[in-house]
């Protein structure tokens, strides 16, 4: 069973998925405050401070903080633009790979036979 896990720990699947969490993660807290510290203020003064998440309903008892739900809908449309340009960006930034042109190697008994065979075509077809 140890052997299983090592195996499956180090497949190269694993690590890049493991990679790639902690990178999105630490993507994920740098988009989160551009959209807290940056984004937002701009937008509170554009649009005069409204902020949606002190909006709410009561009922009785009970408080339904619709606002709240409006800001996280807001902050995922923010957010996903912000990931939408970074990866643009960062895209233009990659690299074009060039294709790799296949060199196709012709042993000499190959094209011996080859070239028998077109032999025999012209014969036929005269």
């Amino acid at each position: 069973m140890l052997k299983e896990f090592k195996e499956f720990a180090l497949k190269g699947n694993v690590i890049d998925l493991a990679v790639a969490v902690v990178i999105g993660t630490a993507f994920g807290k740098i988009v989160a405050s551009l959209v807290a510290n940056i984004i937002m203020p701009l937008i509170g003064l554009i649009t005069g401070g409204v902020d949606f998440t002190g909006l709410a309903y009561k009922y009785k008892e009970t408080e339904i903080l619709y606002g709240m739900f409006i800001q996280s809908v807001f902050d995922f449309f923010i957010i996903a633009i912000a990931i939408f340009f970074a990866i643009r960006l960062l895209m233009k930034f990659k690299r074009k790979e060039v294709p790799v042109e296949e060199v196709v190697v012709i042993d000499a008994q190959e094209a011996l036979l080859t070239e028998i065979r077109d032999l025999l075509k012209q014969q036929n077809t005269r």
